[in-house]
C-alpha cells in the first residue's frame, strides 16, 4: 500500500516529513488538508492525529503524527533507501540525537515563535509585534552561537554528514531565511553556510518545485 500524507504547504511540520521522503527517493500520495477551513479537525485526518493537526502519515496499515516521529520511521524504515538519515554507529547515532532534542527543544522554539510573527500574522490579518520578533530574535542568537561553535568543528549538526538532526531544520530555516531574520544566521558564517547548504539539497527542491 502506498505512503500517505496528510499536509498542507505552509506547515513546515508537514514539510519536515516530505523532505524526509524526498530525501529517500520515496513515491507517496500528498493529500491536501485545507487548514483555512477546518478541515484538520475532521475525517479523515482526525482519525490519524487526534489533536486535528498536519502532517497525519500512513503506510499500509500503520498510521503516525507528529512529525519528528514519522521521520525517525522512514529513516529506520527506510534505511536501505536513498540518503542515511541516521547512523548504525551507536556513538554517531547518539550525537546526532542530541542535536535532534536540541533542534526539538531549543532552535524550534525561537524559529516557530518568529515564523508565526513574521510571516503568518500577515496572512491572518493580524498584527505584527516588534517586542515579540526581537525577543525571538535573541533567543534565536543564543542558540546559533551554540550551532557556530559545532559547525565549526563539523561540517554538519550530528557530524561530518547530513543527517535527521540537519534535516529537521530545513522548513524553519527556509522560512527565516525569507526575513530580516537571515541577519541573524548571516552573522555567524558557520552557520550561513550549514544553511546554504540545507536549502541548496535536492531533496527540499523537489518538494517545492512540485
Amino acid at each position: 500500500m502506498a505512503i500517505k500524507v496528510y499536509g498542507h504547504p505552509f506547515s513546515p511540520a508537514a514539510k519536515r516529513v516530505l523532505v524526509a521522503l524526498a530525501e529517500k527517493g520515496l513515491d507517496y500520495e500528498h493529500i491536501l488538508i485545507d487548514l483555512a477551513t477546518g478541515q484538520q479537525k475532521k475525517e479523515p485526518l482526525i482519525s490519524i492525529n487526534p489533536f486535528g493537526q498536519v502532517p497525519g502519515f500512513e503506510d499500509g496499515d500503520l498510521q503516525l503524527f507528529e512529525s519528528r516521529a514519522i521521520t525517525r520511521y522512514i529513516a529506520h524504515a527506510y534505511a536501505d533507501k536513498g540518503t542515511p538519515l541516521l547512523s548504525e554507529d551507536p556513538k554517531k547515532l547518539a550525537v546526532i540525537g542530541v542535536w535532534l532534542e536540541v533542534e526539538a527543544q531549543k532552535f524550534d522554539a525561537a524559529g516557530q515563535k518568529l515564523s508565526f510573527e513574521i510571516l503568518v500574522k500577515p496572512i491572518k490579518g493580524l498584527p505584527v509585534d516588534d517586542a515579540v520578533i526581537e525577543e525571538g530574535k535573541a533567543q534565536l542568537a543564543s542558540v546559533l552561537d551554540i550551532y557556530e561553535a559545532r559547525l565549526g568543528k563539523s561540517k554538519y549538526l550530528g557530524g561530518d554528514d547530513f543527517s535527521l538532526a540537519d534535516l529537521h531544520h530545513i522548513p524553519i530555516v527556509a522560512n527565516l531565511q525569507k526575513t530580516k531574520v537571515k541577519a541573524v544566521f548571516d552573522a555567524r558564517p558557520a552557520v550561513a553556510a550549514w544553511a546554504t547548504a540545507l536549502l541548496a539539497r535536492p531533496a527540499w527542491q523537489k518538494i517545492n518545485a512540485a
